[in-house]
């Protein structure tokens, strides 16, 4: 690949606040920016960027400020399911109405063509700069894996390398309500091999906590992490996350939980709704919120404009120290006409709908931090032995982000793979450089953020 493609040094990069130790140098209230320096696709070292000190040795671009991110994490989606409105004729408004479309659907659903619609979705997401995606699959039989369970094991073997693909299933909470079919499910999940996870379908018109248990202990049983689909609706009394948080600390569940939704958390009393936030806070869990499509489907009639948002209690989420990721949920299919697999403009839509602020310096971090998606230590990107897997936009800033995102540069393991590196970042070679394509960090990074 020519030397342009795979730049040895980037200087002058704006990273965000969350990303940078807190011994970060800042000017002006802001941080200072960084120079990154790669070796063989990974990450060498992120010092602050010191206009005194020399180039460096190898192929150098200078951003001169703009912004940098990791590559992104799209941690809730449904690709067995995308691109499949076209087909559709008129959909009911609300989430009842598009599951009832997509049972009618299904019924024509191929190998074939789950493959092309779910090969093209990500597609959209490496160009987008996303190297990790998870994807529930509808699983409405208790006896057989469903058919796009096999042909996104495949794509997820076809994709290793540029995308990590999770699989969870998609599972009605009514087919945990014997326990033996809990532990059937959890058996064949867990044999479908690795990236795969237990799920559920957990809402108010299915309410059944002895079932709730049943998949808990199927999956602690099995050694599966799960994610469901929680409280997907604005019912005050629906107990979905609540209940869960409960059984997590009764169980002692060792593995990872993922709640997405949880939308009635905004219809609830305050006291309740920050009670079931703090039961969280001490759990294994993260939340995703989906403020695309929760705000098209919440509160949803035909001819009437909605009176309700539908997103969850974020920034208490937050203030709480709960994991909150955003992502880009259903795209264009009856669950949401929109979408393109960049969870950039989840985010955009979520900064406007919840009124997030800072969403650069704070907020972008809902969109990188795989390490969120399961139980362990914190782990932030871009850290020395890390892959360079880096997203540079070319015309946002801070203050308008996430405006102006869609055209950018996407590097994985140093090298361009989407979009045309700018020309006036190049600054040309002083000094030859070294075995390797190597070279020494030309000063000590500073060291990581502590996250205790």
């Amino acid at each position: 690949m020519h030397a342009s493609n795979a730049p040895d040094h980037i200087l002058n990069a704006r990273l965000p606040r969350w990303l940078l130790p807190q011994a970060w140098p800042a000017s002006a209230g802001q941080p200072a920016l960084a120079d990154l320096h790669l070796a063989q696709g990974r990450i060498q070292a992120m010092v602050p960027h010191d206009p005194a000190r020399p180039l460096p040795a190898g192929t150098t671009w200078d951003l001169a400020g703009a912004l940098v991110l990791p590559g992104l994490v799209d941690a809730h989606t449904h690709l067995d399911k995308a691109f499949t409105l076209p087909r559709m004729g008129t959909v009911k408004p609300g989430l009842l109405g598009a599951i009832e479309a997509m049972m009618v659907d299904r019924q024509g659903w191929s190998e074939a063509d789950i493959r092309q619609r779910a090969s093209r979705a990500l597609q959209w997401a490496y160009e987008a700069g996303t190297v990790q995606v998870r994807t529930h699959c509808d699983w409405w039989e208790p006896e057989a894996q469903p058919l796009a369970w096999g042909v996104l094991r495949e794509l997820a073997q076809e994709w290793a390398g540029r995308i990590t693909l999770e699989r969870v299933g998609l599972i009605p909470l009514h087919l945990y309500t014997e326990r033996t079919t809990a532990m059937q499910l959890a058996a064949t999940v867990a044999a479908s091999g690795p990236g795969a996870l237990l799920g559920g379908f957990v809402h108010s018109t299915n309410w059944n906590p002895q079932a709730l248990r049943h998949l808990f202990e199927a999956a602690q049983h099995h050694g599966l992490n799960v994610d469901l689909h929680v409280d997907e609706e604005l019912h005050p009394g629906a107990l979905g996350l609540a209940t869960t948080a409960a059984l997590l600390k009764e169980l002692r569940f060792e593995g990872h939980v993922v709640c997405g939704h949880t939308c009635a958390l905004a219809a609830q009393d305050e006291a309740t709704a920050l009670a079931t936030l703090d039961a969280v806070a001490a759990s294994p869990i993260t939340l995703v919120t989906l403020p695309i499509t929760n705000l098209l489907l919440q509160d949803a009639t035909t001819g009437r404009t909605p009176r309700q948002r539908g997103l969850t209690l974020v920034k208490e989420a937050h203030a709480r120290g709960i994991p909150v990721l955003v992502a880009s949920d259903n795209v264009q299919d009856p669950f949401c006409p929109v979408g393109s697999f960049d969870p950039l403009e989840a985010l955009a839509t979520g900064v406007l709908a919840a009124q997030l602020d800072a969403p650069f310096d704070r907020w972008s971090e809902a969109l990188c931090r795989a390490d969120w998606l399961r139980r362990g230590q914190d782990a932030l990107p871009l850290q020395t032995g890390s892959a360079a897997d880096l997203i540079v936009f070319q015309q946002a800033d801070r203050w308008g982000f996430p405006s102006r995102t869609q055209p950018r540069v996407v590097l994985r393991n140093g090298c361009v793979t989407s979009g045309h590196a700018s020309a006036a970042w190049h600054v040309a070679d002083t000094t030859p450089a070294l075995s390797a394509g190597a070279s020494p960090a030309p000063s000590t990074p500073i060291p990581a953020r502590s996250l205790a």
